[in-house]
């Protein structure tokens, strides 16, 4: 279900990068984005401090990308962040995606928190990261200027469950 990305997602990626309705709550430019830029993107996807993987379907297609990024060895947390493609919406990829890189992210690099921010608005993500056991944390008004208006941004996060809570150990 997670893998690294591959060159052969370029196609795939340009196609939620190129839809507005998708990308209307992303301050990048994604329009922008070309198969060479989608390729060299995924050249460089995994070090040290940013793992971007893809989410892919049991055909191995891929239908999003999921990340931790700015991972923080000193604290021992990172950002969190995913995008799916529109046919893998209502398909519970997702939540079962985040749950994987969660796992990974506790019991594989040993991290105590994973944070993220999102649009206040964005009602169907911040289902998607209750779900899966983030908290919220508060929200910043007025945060960012997106489509000539200023939008609030709530913050998440979540803690390792072995510290946190026994009961809440992650299964995939």
């Amino acid at each position: 279900m997670l893998r690294r990305l591959e060159q052969k997602d370029a196609p795939f990626m340009l196609e939620w990068m190129h839809d507005e309705t998708i990308t209307c709550n992303f301050r990048y430019p994604f329009a922008n984005m070309t198969l060479e830029k989608a390729k060299n993107f995924i050249k460089y996807s995994f070090d040290e401090e940013n793992q971007h993987f893809a989410i892919t379907d049991d055909k191995d297609e891929y239908m999003g990308t999921i990340s931790l990024k700015r991972i923080s060895e000193m604290d021992h947390n990172a950002e969190y962040a995913i995008v799916t493609r529109k046919k893998a919406h209502g398909t519970g990829l997702a939540e079962r995606a985040t749950m994987e890189i969660l796992k990974y992210a506790f019991n594989d690099l040993g991290l105590h928190r994973i944070y993220l921010t999102v649009l206040s608005d964005n009602v169907a993500a911040r289902k998607l990261y209750e779900n899966c056991g983030f908290d919220l944390e508060g929200e910043f008004q007025d945060m960012i200027r997106l489509g000539g208006r200023y939008r609030n941004q709530a913050c998440y996060a979540i803690l390792n469950w072995k510290e946190k809570n026994a009961e809440r150990v992650i299964t995939v």
